[in-house]
Protein backbone atom coordinates (compact mmCIF):
# COMPACT_ATOMS: atom_id res chain seq x y z
CA UNK A 1 0.00 0.00 0.00
CA UNK A 2 1.51 3.45 -1.01
CA UNK A 3 0.55 6.81 0.20
CA UNK A 4 1.75 10.34 -1.06
CA UNK A 5 1.33 11.28 2.61
CA UNK A 6 2.77 7.98 3.27
CA UNK A 7 4.35 8.44 7.29
CA UNK A 8 3.05 6.09 9.83
CA UNK A 9 3.99 4.96 13.59
CA UNK A 10 7.07 2.84 12.68
CA UNK A 11 8.60 5.70 10.60
CA UNK A 12 7.94 8.15 13.23
CA UNK A 13 9.56 5.46 16.39
CA UNK A 14 12.41 4.24 14.07
CA UNK A 15 13.14 8.24 12.99
CA UNK A 16 13.16 9.18 16.71
CA UNK A 17 15.42 6.58 17.45
CA UNK A 18 18.07 7.96 14.98
CA UNK A 19 17.60 10.98 16.65
CA UNK A 20 16.69 12.51 13.13
CA UNK A 21 14.22 14.91 14.47
CA UNK A 22 14.23 18.03 16.26
CA UNK A 23 11.39 19.01 18.01
CA UNK A 24 9.21 21.54 16.94
CA UNK A 25 6.38 23.84 18.28
CA UNK A 26 2.66 23.84 16.58
CA UNK A 27 3.78 27.44 15.20
CA UNK A 28 6.61 26.37 13.73
CA UNK A 29 4.75 23.26 12.47
CA UNK A 30 2.24 25.29 10.81
CA UNK A 31 5.23 28.16 9.49
CA UNK A 32 6.75 25.42 8.01
CA UNK A 33 3.56 24.24 5.77
CA UNK A 34 3.18 27.13 4.27
CA UNK A 35 5.10 28.46 1.20
CA UNK A 36 7.15 31.20 1.00
CA UNK A 37 4.46 34.46 0.17
CA UNK A 38 1.23 31.97 0.50
CA UNK A 39 0.17 33.74 3.61
CA UNK A 40 -2.05 36.32 2.84
CA UNK A 41 -4.20 37.79 6.12
CA UNK A 42 -7.32 38.89 7.01
CA UNK A 43 -7.40 41.45 9.49
CA UNK A 44 -10.90 41.84 11.68
CA UNK A 45 -12.72 44.94 11.62
CA UNK A 46 -14.80 46.75 14.03
CA UNK A 47 -18.04 44.60 14.82
CA UNK A 48 -17.25 41.80 12.04
CA UNK A 49 -18.96 38.70 11.97
CA UNK A 50 -17.00 35.98 11.47
CA UNK A 51 -18.74 32.12 10.94
CA UNK A 52 -17.36 28.84 10.86
CA UNK A 53 -18.88 26.47 8.68
CA UNK A 54 -18.42 22.49 7.48
CA UNK A 55 -19.28 19.13 8.78
CA UNK A 56 -18.14 17.29 11.98
CA UNK A 57 -14.77 18.32 12.19
CA UNK A 58 -16.01 22.25 12.63
CA UNK A 59 -19.23 21.50 14.71
CA UNK A 60 -16.99 19.55 17.65
CA UNK A 61 -19.88 18.68 19.53
CA UNK A 62 -21.34 21.90 19.59
CA UNK A 63 -25.24 22.75 21.16
CA UNK A 64 -26.72 23.33 17.73
CA UNK A 65 -30.00 24.37 20.11
CA UNK A 66 -28.04 27.53 21.13
CA UNK A 67 -27.58 30.41 18.41
CA UNK A 68 -25.50 32.95 20.29
CA UNK A 69 -22.35 34.09 19.60
CA UNK A 70 -18.81 33.98 21.27
CA UNK A 71 -20.43 31.44 23.51
CA UNK A 72 -18.30 28.17 24.45
CA UNK A 73 -21.11 26.20 24.28
CA UNK A 74 -22.16 27.15 20.89
CA UNK A 75 -18.52 26.81 19.36
CA UNK A 76 -17.83 23.74 20.24
CA UNK A 77 -14.90 21.50 21.63
CA UNK A 78 -12.93 22.04 18.48
CA UNK A 79 -10.70 24.52 16.26
CA UNK A 80 -13.32 26.82 15.73
CA UNK A 81 -13.25 27.78 19.33
CA UNK A 82 -9.89 27.59 19.86
CA UNK A 83 -9.31 30.48 16.82
CA UNK A 84 -12.34 32.17 18.33
CA UNK A 85 -11.53 32.50 21.57
CA UNK A 86 -7.93 33.68 20.86
CA UNK A 87 -9.64 36.24 18.10
CA UNK A 88 -11.31 37.39 20.84
CA UNK A 89 -8.56 37.59 23.55
CA UNK A 90 -6.31 39.56 20.96
CA UNK A 91 -8.99 41.71 19.64
CA UNK A 92 -10.98 42.18 22.62
CA UNK A 93 -12.09 46.29 21.90
CA UNK A 94 -13.48 45.18 18.45
CA UNK A 95 -16.63 43.62 19.46
CA UNK A 96 -16.68 40.42 17.29
CA UNK A 97 -19.36 38.10 17.05
CA UNK A 98 -18.38 34.70 16.10
CA UNK A 99 -20.53 31.40 15.40
CA UNK A 100 -19.75 27.87 14.37
CA UNK A 101 -22.83 26.44 12.33
CA UNK A 102 -20.97 22.98 10.90
CA UNK A 103 -23.06 20.45 11.45
CA UNK A 104 -21.75 16.29 11.69
CA UNK A 105 -21.91 14.52 8.05
CA UNK A 106 -22.60 17.49 6.27
CA UNK A 107 -21.42 17.63 2.31
CA UNK A 108 -21.80 20.43 0.19
CA UNK A 109 -25.12 20.39 -0.86
CA UNK A 110 -26.16 19.84 2.40
CA UNK A 111 -24.66 23.27 3.50
CA UNK A 112 -26.20 24.76 0.30
CA UNK A 113 -29.64 23.12 1.69
CA UNK A 114 -29.33 25.18 5.02
CA UNK A 115 -27.34 28.02 3.56
CA UNK A 116 -29.98 31.03 4.12
CA UNK A 117 -30.42 30.39 7.89
CA UNK A 118 -26.89 29.37 8.89
CA UNK A 119 -25.04 31.86 6.62
CA UNK A 120 -26.19 34.23 4.72
CA UNK A 121 -29.26 35.73 7.34
CA UNK A 122 -26.15 36.25 9.84
CA UNK A 123 -24.26 38.26 7.34
CA UNK A 124 -20.95 37.39 7.88
CA UNK A 125 -17.95 39.65 6.88
CA UNK A 126 -15.46 36.43 7.42
CA UNK A 127 -16.59 33.25 6.25
CA UNK A 128 -14.13 30.09 6.96
CA UNK A 129 -15.71 26.76 5.40
CA UNK A 130 -13.98 22.98 5.82
CA UNK A 131 -15.89 20.41 3.72
CA UNK A 132 -15.14 17.53 1.51
CA UNK A 133 -14.24 14.59 3.83
CA UNK A 134 -17.88 13.23 3.71
CA UNK A 135 -17.98 13.79 0.21
CA UNK A 136 -15.44 11.06 -0.34
CA UNK A 137 -16.00 8.95 2.72
CA UNK A 138 -19.82 8.36 2.52
CA UNK A 139 -19.58 7.90 -0.97
CA UNK A 140 -16.86 4.96 0.08
CA UNK A 141 -19.18 3.31 2.96
CA UNK A 142 -22.48 3.24 0.14
CA UNK A 143 -24.52 6.08 1.59
CA UNK A 144 -23.66 8.40 -1.22
CA UNK A 145 -22.89 8.69 -5.03
CA UNK A 146 -21.24 12.14 -5.62
CA UNK A 147 -18.04 12.43 -7.43
CA UNK A 148 -15.40 15.17 -7.86
CA UNK A 149 -17.28 17.02 -10.44
CA UNK A 150 -20.72 17.26 -8.01
CA UNK A 151 -18.45 18.08 -4.81
CA UNK A 152 -16.44 21.10 -7.05
CA UNK A 153 -19.81 22.30 -9.31
CA UNK A 154 -21.65 22.17 -5.76
CA UNK A 155 -19.05 24.22 -3.91
CA UNK A 156 -18.70 27.03 -6.67
CA UNK A 157 -22.69 27.28 -6.94
CA UNK A 158 -22.47 28.13 -3.03
CA UNK A 159 -20.29 30.38 -3.34
CA UNK A 160 -21.38 32.07 -6.43
CA UNK A 161 -24.78 32.50 -4.20
CA UNK A 162 -22.85 33.45 -1.39
CA UNK A 163 -21.02 36.45 -3.19
CA UNK A 164 -24.20 37.71 -4.62
CA UNK A 165 -25.72 38.35 -1.12
CA UNK A 166 -22.80 39.06 0.49
CA UNK A 167 -20.45 40.92 -2.09
CA UNK A 168 -17.68 42.26 0.66
CA UNK A 169 -17.59 38.81 2.35
CA UNK A 170 -13.91 37.57 2.89
CA UNK A 171 -13.61 33.77 2.20
CA UNK A 172 -11.16 31.61 4.00
CA UNK A 173 -11.19 27.80 2.15
CA UNK A 174 -9.96 25.24 4.21
CA UNK A 175 -7.99 21.89 2.43
CA UNK A 176 -10.32 19.03 3.65
CA UNK A 177 -7.31 16.48 5.10
CA UNK A 178 -6.90 13.20 6.28
CA UNK A 179 -4.06 10.53 8.06
CA UNK A 180 -3.39 7.51 5.95
CA UNK A 181 -3.21 4.33 7.93
CA UNK A 182 -5.49 5.39 11.07
CA UNK A 183 -8.79 3.72 11.60
CA UNK A 184 -10.95 5.12 8.88
CA UNK A 185 -8.66 6.39 6.58
CA UNK A 186 -7.51 3.43 4.24
CA UNK A 187 -6.15 2.68 0.05
CA UNK A 188 -9.57 3.13 -1.09
CA UNK A 189 -9.37 7.29 -0.10
CA UNK A 190 -6.88 7.19 -2.61
CA UNK A 191 -5.76 8.74 -5.42
CA UNK A 192 -9.52 10.29 -5.67
CA UNK A 193 -9.02 12.16 -2.49
CA UNK A 194 -6.58 14.05 -4.11
CA UNK A 195 -8.37 15.37 -6.52
CA UNK A 196 -11.10 16.57 -3.52
CA UNK A 197 -7.99 18.96 -2.25
CA UNK A 198 -7.03 19.88 -5.88
CA UNK A 199 -10.53 20.84 -6.45
CA UNK A 200 -10.81 22.71 -3.14
CA UNK A 201 -7.48 25.16 -3.75
CA UNK A 202 -8.60 25.35 -7.58
CA UNK A 203 -11.87 27.04 -5.79
CA UNK A 204 -10.43 29.27 -3.30
CA UNK A 205 -8.09 30.72 -6.39
CA UNK A 206 -11.32 31.20 -8.19
CA UNK A 207 -12.99 33.39 -5.55
CA UNK A 208 -9.82 34.90 -4.14
CA UNK A 209 -10.61 33.10 -0.98
CA UNK A 210 -7.49 32.84 1.61
CA UNK A 211 -6.30 29.16 1.94
CA UNK A 212 -5.25 26.56 4.31
CA UNK A 213 -3.10 23.77 3.67
CA UNK A 214 -4.75 21.65 5.93
CA UNK A 215 -3.59 18.17 4.50
CA UNK A 216 0.44 19.57 4.44
CA UNK A 217 0.43 21.32 8.06
CA UNK A 218 -0.91 17.47 9.45
CA UNK A 219 1.49 15.98 7.03
CA UNK A 220 4.27 18.37 8.56
CA UNK A 221 3.16 17.55 12.60
CA UNK A 222 3.49 14.12 11.93
CA UNK A 223 7.38 14.30 11.55
CA UNK A 224 7.26 15.19 15.53
CA UNK A 225 4.51 12.45 16.72
CA UNK A 226 2.60 10.05 14.74
CA UNK A 227 -0.68 9.80 13.23
CA UNK A 228 -2.74 9.16 15.96
CA UNK A 229 -1.68 11.84 18.44
CA UNK A 230 -3.25 14.20 15.94
CA UNK A 231 -5.90 12.58 15.12
CA UNK A 232 -7.45 9.24 16.31
CA UNK A 233 -9.64 8.17 13.69
CA UNK A 234 -7.51 9.67 10.66
CA UNK A 235 -9.76 12.68 9.99
CA UNK A 236 -11.33 14.03 13.62
CA UNK A 237 -8.85 15.59 15.30
CA UNK A 238 -7.59 15.44 18.49
CA UNK A 239 -6.91 18.13 21.04
CA UNK A 240 -3.43 18.36 19.49
CA UNK A 241 -4.72 18.18 16.03
CA UNK A 242 -7.61 20.94 16.81
CA UNK A 243 -4.81 23.20 18.43
CA UNK A 244 -2.71 22.85 15.12
CA UNK A 245 -5.94 23.57 12.98
CA UNK A 246 -6.56 26.47 15.31
CA UNK A 247 -2.99 27.75 14.72
CA UNK A 248 -2.72 27.33 11.27
CA UNK A 249 -6.34 29.26 11.33
CA UNK A 250 -5.11 32.12 13.03
CA UNK A 251 -2.20 32.34 10.45
CA UNK A 252 -4.58 33.85 7.62
CA UNK A 253 -7.00 35.74 9.80
CA UNK A 254 -4.36 37.48 12.50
Amino acid sequence: MQFKYYNNRRNFIRKAAMGSLMALSIPEIVAASFSPGEVKKIIPGKGNVILFQGDSITDAGRNRDDNSFNNPVALGSGYAMLAGAALLEKYSGLDLKIHNKGISGNKVYQLAERWDKDCLDLKPDILSILIGVNDIWHKLNGDYKGTVDIYRNDYIALLDSTRKALPDVKLVICEPFAVPEIQAVDDKWYPEFYSYQKAAREIADKFGALFIPYQKIFDEAQKQAPGSYWTPDGVHPSLAGAQLMASAWLEVVK
